[in-house]
């Protein structure tokens, strides 16, 4: 509209008038009308054949004008400029921009490189648009399959399989996992869950690294009087507790809790101590396990029967009244006289059995566990006693027995093991473990040394299970403090109290100056917070896999109904299995109605159990007011965690239309 030496007015095509600096203008015009130039220039830059452009433009810099007037020829128009200007300014691997509508062409060398590079992406898109289409029809193209559980659990959002994955789902509308499954990609359910988690946390793989094995200086210590054994499962291989007794004159009795002593070689900081610090604790599974330790790191210190393994004993001496009177840690050889089985044994250690009612027992042992089960009903009263009310009676567990599993998923049996909890085997072990791990967790504070403890406070739903490395009471068990110290080959926080409780045994009062954690360590309370993560991460694994393995037991066994008690919101358990469903028809139902349901056919990859109410035996509602106690959380929430099936991140997200330009978003659900 007017202008002057710095500067000038212009009128927009909206009509608002605007003052700009003169070095803004790129090209002044009379003619045509700005909307027309620039639809024309647009339409024609296409046109311009940029090698021709590349050929005639000089070497040194220079303005799109001079490219302009290089390739038409003569005096360009405004609009031959103006689409010149575009071309080369949407052509930087052929032009360089230098300043305002000045370039320079690049070398040839350059040209070259990118033209390549844009060759092998034009080519790397038409594979993403032709494996996405197999993907839809049903089709797992190879890279796919090879990268397959990174993609679903870790997915790179930059990588060529997820663009292929994205725009699958965006085509087709359903979810990666379902098209996945369609395609063939997820042969074994199995598999699959175990795939999941192994990418996750360990994802170099369950094998350890090529070390020498530690040996503990054993020969030094002494070895104890007494003749331990030990309590477990038969599938059990790392022991690490035993018990025994010795009878003092006069009613009294030594009780000893030996745990095996592997912290006698796995010094901190040691290859082997930062091998279990990164697994934290053995993982288990129906029909497997990882260990936080190798085997023949195990075997080295596992209280196998016949062997005098390194142990840390506690010695504590009752009583005529098996009131305790003192007690005393020892680092010492303890010989092993036997592993017990409780597996083998529950048909004949009975509470009958050992109360001296009916035959003579006949099972080894019986006049030490005759007296354990004294001592263990006695703490177990004791604890009550503080807790202020009983504990409720103990409900099912269940063992899960898998083989052939060697020979693959399809030909692998489960077989789902009930057992009666709080049986006098199980009693005697959880009583007497409970005692060593409050004792010595009252020593460390004692001797101002600091361990990992966990805690428990508060009432109803805001009861809450912590850990720290300070001493707190621990509610549920009604103990002052309670240390976990009695699995060292198990769980790494065992492990490390073991250290502590070693130097305490050696050194006693001066023990602080040789722990190896001293208080306010910061490795300490980091190990307190990635064992709580991976705790929580492999019970998950573990609830999730035994869900499976449940799942399978109903097919396997062709289960069709079952009767069932409702809890709540909906849910039911599942007479005789270690099962909870979500049921239709069960959430009008009061707490404790017995129902019998009918199941629906499984999914073994989210673990969803369609499962619905088709009679109701008998209604309970008189007793809904029978809910477990306020302070104590009830069993069934934690059973209720995979009531409906385990829900993945990769197929929860919604593909919405909007992101159909943007495949690696429209992906967000892998």
């Amino acid at each position: 509209m007017s202008q002057a030496d710095t500067s000038m007015q212009v009128e927009l095509a909206s009509g608002k008038r605007q003052k700009i600096k003169a070095q803004q203008a790129l090209l002044p015009f009379d003619a045509p009308a700005p909307d027309e130039l620039l639809a024309w220039a647009q339409a024609q830059q296409d046109g311009i054949e940029l090698d021709l452009l590349w050929e005639f433009a000089p070497e040194d810099e220079f303005g799109f004008g001079v490219a302009a007037a290089d390739y038409y020829g003569g005096k360009p128009t405004p609009q031959q400029q103006a689409a010149v200007l575009l071309r080369l300014h949407g052509a930087p691997h052929y032009f360089q921009r230098r300043g305002k509508g000045l370039f320079r062409k690049a070398s040839q060398e350059t040209v070259q490189a990118a033209l390549a590079g844009m060759a092998r992406k034009e080519a790397q898109q038409r594979q993403i648009e032709a494996d996405a289409q197999a993907l839809v029809d049903g089709h797992c193209p190879e890279a796919i399959a090879a990268k397959l559980y990174a993609l679903l659990f870790k997915p790179d959002k930059n990588g060529v399989e997820y663009k292929t994955l994205a725009l699958a789902v965006k085509q087709s509308g359903h979810g990666a996992l379902h098209l996945l499954r369609a395609a063939g990609a997820i042969a074994s359910p199995w598999h699959f869950h175990m795939q999941r988690f192994l990418l996750e946390h360990f994802p170099k793989g369950t094998g350890f690294a090529d070390l020498p094995l530690p040996a503990a200086d054993a020969g030094d210590l002494p070895l104890a009087e007494v003749q331990a054994f030990s309590i477990d499962d038969s599938a059990t291989t790392e022991i690490d507790d035993a018990l025994s007794v010795q009878p003092l004159e006069g009613g009294g009795v030594v009780l000893g809790i030996h745990i095996a002593a592997p912290a006698l070689a796995l010094a901190r900081d040691s290859a082997w101590d930062q091998a279990a610090r990164a697994r934290m604790s053995t993982v288990y599974m129906p029909g497997d396990k990882i260990t936080m330790l190798p085997d023949a790191l195990v075997q080295s210190f596992t209280l196998a029967e016949g062997s005098s393994r390194p142990a840390v004993s506690l010695y504590v001496t009752l009583d005529a009244n098996l009131a305790m009177q003192s007690h005393e840690t020892r680092v010492e050889r303890v010989p092993i006289a036997a592993n017990l089985r409780h597996d083998l044994l529950d048909a004949e250690v009975t509470e009958d059995a050992l109360n001296g009612v009916g035959a003579a027992p006949s099972f080894a042992f019986a006049t030490e566990l005759a007296l354990l089960w004294r001592i263990a009903n006695k703490l177990k009263t004791g604890r009550e006693a503080v807790r202020g009310r009983p504990e409720r009676p103990g409900g099912v567990d269940y063992s899960f027995r898998v083989t052939g599993l060697e020979q693959g998923e399809d030909a692998a049996r489960v077989d789902i093991v009930p057992r009666r909890r709080g049986a006098p085997l199980d009693l005697i072990v959880a009583e007497l473990m409970i005692l060593a791990n409050a004792t010595w967790g009252g020593w460390l504070a004692e001797l101002g040394l600091p361990g990992i403890y966990r805690s428990q406070s508060g009432m109803g739903a805001n009861l809450r299970t912590r850990m720290g490395t300070k001493p707190a009471p621990h509610q549920g068990l009604g103990v002052a403090q309670y240390a976990w110290c009695t699995s060292p080959l198990r769980r790494y926080t065992d492990l490390v109290n073991q250290g502590q409780i070693i130097a305490a045994a050696r050194h006693g009062r001066t023990a602080l100056l040789a722990v190896p954690y001293k208080p306010k360590d910061a490795q300490l309370f980091a190990i307190v917070g990635a064992f709580e993560d991976a705790y929580k991460a492999y019970a998950d694994f573990q609830n999730g896999m035994e869900r499976y393995w449940t799942l399978r037991y109903l097919q396997q066994e062709g289960i069709a109904e079952r009767e069932a008690a409702v809890l709540r919101d909906g849910l039911v358990r599942v007479d005789g299995l270690p099962l909870v469903l979500q049921a239709l028809g069960a959430q009008d139902q009061p707490r404790g109605t017995r129902v019998r349901v009918q199941f629906g056919q499984p999914d073994l990859i989210t673990l969803e159990q369609p499962c619905k109410v088709v009679e109701v035996l008998r209604d309970v509602s008189a007793a809904v007011g029978e809910a477990a106690p306020v302070d104590e959380p009830a069993e069934e929430e934690d059973a209720a965690t995979l009531a409906t099936g385990l829900h993945l991140a990769v197929d929860e997200a919604e593909v919405e239309t909007e992101l159909a330009a943007e495949p690696g978003a429209a992906s967000a659900a892998a």
